[in-house]
C-alpha cells in the first residue's frame, strides 16, 4: 500500500473517533450525543472525480462503514442549476465544494457554522487572511481547502533580448518597461506588447486583474454590514483624497489609449493568453493553476513564474486568488456527517493531499509557511498567503458591469467619476 494511502487511513480512523466528540459537544450539528448520525454524506463539486477519488475512497475503505462519503462530479455549467432543484426536490448533497465566486449565490443554502461550535479566533489561526471571505459576522460558511493565486508569468526570452533581468516588482515600472517591450509603427498598430491592460474583451482574466489593482489601491470592493448583508463600497474615498477605484482604473485604462506613454494594447489583438503563448507578450497575469497548461501548449516558450507586481505606495499587500472551501448544506439531514467530512477534509494531513492532487497551494496557514521544494510553489504559496477576493453575486453579470465600466472610461464616453458610480449602482443591484 502506498504511503499516501497507510497515512490516510490511520488519519482516517483517529479522525472517526474525533467526529464523535465533536459531534456531542457542538449540539446543533448531532443533538445531543446519543443521536445517530446516518452512514452516508453526499458531497458535491465542481472538482474532476478523478482528482478526488483517491482521497474519497481511501476514507471510506479506512473507516469501517462508521461514515461513508460520496463525491459527485458537476459540471461548472450545471452546477448552479443542479443544486437549486435537487434540493427543491429534496435529494440534494449534504456539502458542496465551491468557490467564493459561487458564495454569495448559494449563500441562502448553506449552514452557517456559528463560533460557539467553531471559534473565530481558530479560523483566524487555522487559514490565511484571504478565506476570511468565507465567514459572516456569526460563524463559518465553508472550510477552505485550497486557494489558486494570480501571479505574473514572464516570458524570459523577451526580457533577456531587451536587457531587462527581471520582471517589474510594482506596477509603475511598467511605464518604463513599455519602451523596451512593447513595439509599434507610427500608425499606433501593435506587434509586442509589454502587457495586456486597457481593454477587456480580449484581456484574458480582466476582472481578476481590475479587481486586484483596486483592492491593492484600499478599496475591498465589497464588505459584509453589521446584518451580514453583503454590500458594494467600490469608488468610496475612505478618507483620502481620491478614490482608490478611481486611480487604479486611471492606471488600467492608460495602456489602451494611443495618446499615452502607456500605450501597449488595443482590441484588435488576439487574447492576453494567446499573445504569451505565441511569444508575442512579454507579461501575462494568470492563476497558479495555468502553470502546467502553458508549459503543454507550447513547450519551447521560455517563461518563468513571478509574484504579481503590487501598487508601491500600499502598505497592503494582495493579489487576486480563487478560493474553494467544503460548506455544509443548511437542509441536509446529515449535518453532523457532513461537519465531520467538513473538518476533516480541512485537516492539515487532507489539506496537504488536496493540494497535491489539485497542484495548487493549500489554504492553511500551517501548511503555506513550509511550501515544497521546487521552483515555482515557493511563489505560488507565498501569493496565496496575500490572494484575496471580493464577494461577487454573479461573475458573470459582474464581468458584463466591468467591461462596461472600462469601455465607458476608455472611450471617453463617461468620466471615471460617473462610470464607477454607475457601475457600483448595477452590482449593488444585483445584490437584490
Amino acid at each position: 500500500m502506498r504511503t499516501f494511502n497507510v497515512i490516510l487511513l490511520v488519519l482516517f480512523g483517529l479522525f472517526i473517533v474525533g467526529g464523535v466528540i465533536a459531534v456531542a459537544t457542538i449540539g446543533k450539528f448531532g443533538g445531543d450525543g446519543d443521536t445517530e448520525v446516518p452512514a452516508v454524506a453526499t458531497v458535491w463539486g465542481v472538482l474532476p472525480r478523478s482528482v478526488v477519488a483517491e482521497i474519497v475512497d481511501t476514507f471510506n475503505q479506512g473507516n469501517d462503514n462508521v461514515l461513508q462519503v460520496t463525491y459527485v462530479e458537476v459540471a461548472p455549467e450545471d452546477f448552479d442549476s443542479e443544486l437549486t432543484e435537487s434540493l427543491a426536490a429534496g435529494t440534494g448533497p449534504d456539502a458542496v465544494i465551491l468557490s467564493q465566486a459561487q458564495l454569495l449565490r448559494h449563500e441562502n443554502k448553506l449552514y452557517n457554522v456559528g463560533f460557539e461550535s467553531y471559534p473565530e479566533r481558530l479560523f483566524r489561526d487555522t487559514f490565511a487572511e484571504g478565506t476570511e471571505i468565507f465567514m459572516t459576522n456569526t460563524g463559518v460558511l465553508g472550510f477552505p481547502i485550497l486557494i489558486d493565486p494570480m501571479v505574473m508569468y514572464w516570458n524570459r526570452s523577451l526580457f533577456t533580448n531587451a536587457r531587462i533581468a527581471q520582471p517589474p516588482v510594482y506596477w509603475d515600472e511598467l511605464l518604463d518597461l513599455g519602451d523596451e517591450l512593447t513595439k509599434k509603427d507610427p500608425s499606433f498598430n501593435v506587434s509586442q506588447s509589454v502587457i495586456a491592460l486597457g481593454e477587456y474583451s480580449n484581456v484574458t482574466h480582466a476582472r481578476e486583474i481590475i479587481a486586484t489593482l483596486i483592492m491593492q489601491a484600499g478599496d475591498p470592493i465589497t464588505v459584509r454590514s453589521g446584518g451580514d448583508q453583503a454590500s458594494f463600497v467600490l469608488g468610496d474615498r475612505f478618507g483620502l483624497p481620491e478614490a482608490p477605484a478611481h486611480s487604479a482604473l486611471r492606471f488600467y485604462t492608460e495602456f489602451a489609449n494611443p495618446v499615452k506613454p502607456a500605450y501597449s494594447w488595443n482590441r484588435s489583438l488576439p487574447s492576453s493568453r494567446e499573445a504569451f503563448l505565441a511569444g508575442t507578450l512579454a507579461l501575462y497575469p494568470g492563476f497558479g493553476s495555468e502553470l502546467l497548461e502553458l508549459q503543454e501548449r507550447n513547450p519551447n516558450l521560455n517563461f518563468d513564474m513571478a509574484p504579481l507586481p503590487q501598487h508601491r505606495d500600499s502598505t497592503f499587500l494582495t493579489t487576486f486568488g480563487n478560493i474553494y472551501a467544503i460548506a455544509l448544506v443548511k437542509q441536509s439531514a446529515n449535518i453532523g456527517g457532513a461537519y465531520r467530512v467538513a473538518t476533516l477534509l480541512s485537516g492539515a494531513d487532507a489539506d496537504a493531499l488536496w493540494s497535491e492532487n489539485i497542484g495548487i497551494p493549500p489554504a492553511r496557514r500551517d501548511l503555506l509557511g513550509v511550501a515544497p521544494n521546487d521552483p515555482y510553489n515557493g511563489i505560488l504559496y507565498d501569493e496565496a498567503l496575500i490572494a484575496h477576493a471580493f464577494l461577487d453575486p454573479d461573475p458573470s453579470q459582474s464581468g458584463s458591469i466591468f467591461s462596461s465600466l472600462i469601455g465607458d472610461i476608455a472611450s471617453g464616453r463617461s468620466t471615471i467619476e460617473r462610470a464607477v458610480s454607475e457601475a457600483k449602482a448595477k452590482l449593488q443591484n444585483l445584490l437584490r
